[in-house]
């Protein structure tokens, strides 16, 4: 049957990515066509040749998946809508794929062509001609070059690629359990495809290695390599320049014919160096290194490479692992990353996803699996100081995953043959993405530990490719020995614990867990992937996935938007909704009160690892974003519209914050600066459901750098109600406000059941006792007053007030299209799901990545008891 897929939901990108070319790189991305094997009997031979017919081919543009290919042309309606996903046939990917392109060339220099990603093996065919058959050129994450001087020729140059769907077994991209796969398994030319030429000699693979003094940082010494190639018969001298800045050196170099050399430039001294640093840390200062290869007046290669000069480090707390960059304990905060499902993704949406995080106040991602189509998504993390965590996916590890028996113990690696492939794989990897100063350690292992001989291989590969930085033999480790679900315990036979853990939970957990608990989840140590459960996102987009007649009550669509095997559901989210704020009557009223709990789940999971600052090294919230539209792990939906969980973990993650102790009932003051701060004030106000003030401190806050600090403890107070609030102000020595944060809390206590048995990879531990905030239904309805100013087309200053003489609660701002309704998005508003006082007017910023037509623009403002 003919495929077409017609796309709603994703936001088209306005942005063409374009790869720089120049005289010596020629990215082979446009006009490329794409057919199934299915309508096309004709050979390589044949379809390498220029006069060959492609009329009834799709048209694409590379890299993209057959499916990214033909969501661009009409066929399947709306495959992220409902359950349509499932019903697509699978028979059209069963069969290889043809991928042709035709390009000019000058053929009077020589020629590389290189591939980036082929999902999973290519017979490459350029003008008639065999350049590799399927066997040679397979591996999703292998890279393969190609010298085609001898087959190029002037003028149109015709090439042809036969892409094989992955198979069961093969160690493919992978989803595992986060949602469904897509129906070609990312089939297709998935990264770059790009023609290097050169004067007869080719510059491959620069490396800059750099060093600081972290005690006096005022000069780096770098070590700049790369590898000299002579694709020639004869032999060529010439003269191997570096530039950075303003700085130069070189070297005289003689290649033999067809040799290839390493060279090294070491101890290239810069003064004053412009250090790269995480985001809230400092400035990510980056450099450009220039390197020529002249012979003569005549440059034969020239090629650019983007780094930062930034020393990464672990250390030890114990049996725990931590990470320093340049000598700075940092406090690993983040999410986890996953691409687009049919890998889609352009430079727009990636550029808002990356600010989101930036945003957030988060520092890292991490990546299970090294994905994305090019490097654009690390050269954003390098510009905006997000560490990133590269790692292979546990999709490998996992028989059902993976499609063939695996290993229970060493993650799924099986033979020798896989051996070679994974770890040629992870060398092409490395040798890929070394130089961006953003990437902080390498996984090589995610819920086990490699395979003895495939660990060694890939100590080997950091040896000689990338020995600057650590890295960690698996994400689980520390505590996996408690054997909790069965599992056998994740150490390596080589390099023993990984010092990190991976102990969940990834379903329902109230507030107080994330402080109390010192045996899984909580907050010591570096907890790998963890979260609070399902992440609901707001009614509107929930519109845009379940169909009107499946919106109330949850059924088995809404069960298809969550997770696979035990994540498939969302009933104990549902549960913990009702226990806690009262049953649910209709779908508007659960989206409502599922941005609340969304709130109130997240925050305290990153704050209580900002407050254990003394015991905790890292956090990766399970996960960041969503491939497709979904109700699990997300602090952002795949529309790129923010949830409850998004605001509460930006405001958790402040690096000046006061935050409240859910397990002590103290008051913490958060400092993640490298400098002390002093004659600061808090303000302490607790209100009863009344909005009758019952409690009213400040107290003084002084607090060394990178440290929290017990600055108050919340008293017990009598008669208050069964639901009262925590308002939280923080003041700076000239009494500007710092930071608020304003709480929810009960006096019918949370009660875990900690000595439950696990039972399944929820690693979930269940309530006994639920919080009871029923009484917030009582709260008096509130007309807000509200006004906002256009600054310019990309930013507004909105002012709410409360009139009324009771609190406005959880109040959700945005900007609409007047036209459709719908959200202006992306949207990074300095503050949201906020809170009034009596009488209390708050003024928030909010800024667009792209300039709004003002014009068409409403301003709204929806809480659980206020409207505006």
């Amino acid at each position: 049957p003919e495929l077409i897929i017609q796309e709603r939901h994703f936001m088209k990108s306005a942005i063409k990515h374009q790869t720089s070319k120049s005289e010596f790189k020629i990215p082979l991305e446009d006009d490329w066509k794409i057919q199934s094997t299915e309508k096309v009997n004709h050979s390589g031979e044949t379809i390498s040749l220029p006069d060959y017919n492609t009329k009834n081919w799709f048209e694409a543009q590379l890299p993209a998946t057959v499916m990214a290919v033909l969501v661009q042309h009409n066929v399947i309606q709306d495959p992220f809508f409902g359950t349509n996903l499932k019903n697509i046939d699978r028979q059209p990917f069963q069969n290889p794929w043809w991928y042709r392109t035709e390009f000019q060339i000058d053929q009077s220099k020589t020629a590389i062509l290189n591939f980036d990603g082929i999902n999973y093996k290519g017979e490459i065919w350029l003008n008639g001609e065999k350049i590799a058959d399927a066997e040679t050129a397979k591996g999703a994450f292998r890279r393969f070059s190609f010298d085609i001087s001898g087959i190029i020729k002037t003028g149109k140059n015709v090439l042809a690629v036969k892409v094989y769907p992955p198979q069961p077994g093969d160690y493919s991209i992978g989803y595992v359990d986060w949602n469904p796969a897509p129906p070609d398994q990312n089939m297709g030319i998935f990264r770059p495809v790009t023609l290097k030429v050169n004067g007869g000699v080719e510059i491959r693979d620069p490396f800059v290695r750099t060093q600081i003094d972290t005690e006096t940082p005022d000069k780096a010494v770098l070590t700049i390599s790369a590898e000299t190639i002579n694709h020639t018969g004869k032999p060529i001298s010439g003269v191997l320049r570096g530039k950075i800045e303003n700085l130069t050196f070189d070297k005289i170099i003689t290649l033999a014919a067809h040799e290839q050399k390493h060279i090294e430039f070491d101890k290239v001294n810069i003064e004053n160096p412009r250090l790269w640093w995480p985001n809230n840390l400092g400035n990510a200062e980056l450099y450009e290194l220039e390197l020529t290869f002249r012979r003569e007046n005549e440059i034969l290669d020239r090629t650019t490479t983007t780094f930062g000069i930034r020393e990464i480090k672990d250390y030890w707390q114990g049996e725990h692992r931590g990470f320093m960059v340049n000598g700075k304990k940092v406090l690993i905060k983040g999410g986890g990353w996953v691409d687009e499902l049919f890998l889609r993704d352009t430079p727009e949406t990636l550029e808002a996803q990356i600010k989101y995080v930036k945003h957030l106040n988060l520092n890292s991602i991490r990546l299970e699996g090294i994905w994305g189509k090019d490097h654009t998504l690390y050269d954003l993390c390098d510009r905006h100081g997000i560490l990133i965590m590269v790692g292979w996916s546990c999709h490998w590890e996992h028989e059902e995953y993976l499609g063939k028996p695996v290993d229970s113990r060493y993650g799924g690696i099986v033979g020798q043959e896989d051996i070679d492939l994974i770890s040629k794989s992870w060398q092409d990897q490395v040798i890929w993405l070394r130089n961006h100063p953003s990437i902080f350690v390498w996984t090589v292992g995610s819920d086990k530990v490699p395979h003895p001989d495939l660990e060694k291989k890939y100590i080997e590969t950091f040896r000689q490719y990338d020995p600057t930085r650590p890295y960690l033999n698996s994400t689980g480790g520390v505590g996996s020995e408690q054997n909790i679900i069965g599992e056998e315990p994740v150490r390596s036979d080589i390099s023993g614990s990984s010092g990190v853990k991976m102990l969940g939970p990834y379903a329902y957990t109230p507030p107080v867990y994330w402080f109390t608990d010192k045996k899984l989840g909580g907050a010591y140590g570096f907890n790998t992937e963890t979260s609070p459960g399902a992440n609901v996102p707001p009614l509107e987009s929930i519109r845009k996935m379940i169909p009107k007649d499946h919106l109330w009550p949850i059924d088995e669509v809404w069960q298809y938007h969550c997770g696979r095997n035990v994540f498939n559901t969302l009933d104990r989210f549902q549960k913990a909704i009702d226990k806690r704020y009262g049953r649910t009557k209709n779908v508007a009223d659960f989206a409502k009160k599922a941005q609340v709990l969304n709130y109130e789940l997240m925050r305290p999971m990153f704050e209580a690892f900002q407050v254990n600052k003394k015991v905790a090294t890292g956090i990766i919230q399970w996960m960041l974003n969503s491939p497709w539209p979904e109700m699990y792990w997300q602090l952002y939906d795949s529309f790129l519209l923010p949830n409850g969980a998004f605001y509460g973990a930006r405001k958790a993650c402040r690096p000046l914050h006061i935050a409240f102790n859910y397990g002590d009932n103290g008051i913490y003051m958060i400092n993640d600066k490298f400098t002390p701060i002093t004659n600061f004030k808090a303000q302490v106000r607790v209100l009863n459901i009344h909005s009758q003030k019952l409690l009213d401190e400040i107290v003084d806050v002084d607090v060394q750098p990178e440290s929290s600090t017990l600055v108050f403890h919340l008293p017990e107070i009598e008669n208050i109600s069964t639901t009262y609030f925590l308002d939280l102000r923080l003041y700076d020595a000239n009494g500007a406000e710092i930071d608020n944060n304003f709480y929810w809390l009960s006096t019918k206590k949370d009660v875990l059941d900690y000595e439950a048995k696990v039972e399944d990879w929820s690693f979930y531990t269940p309530s006994k006792e639920y919080a009871d905030f029923t009484e917030l239904n009582t709260l008096p309805h509130v007309k807000l007053e509200m006004k906002h100013n256009f600054r310019n087309n990309r930013e507004a200053i909105v002012q709410v007030r409360n009139p009324a003489n009771s609190i406005a609660f959880f109040i959700e701002l945005k900007f609409a299209d007047k036209r459709t309704g719908d959200t202006v998005l992306p949207a990074f508003w300095d503050d949201n799901y906020i809170n009034l006082l009596p009488d209390e007017t708050k003024e928030i910023t909010v800024r667009f990545l792209k300039d709004v037509q003002i014009d068409l623009l409403e301003l709204k403002a929806d809480g659980w008891n206020a409207r505006g």
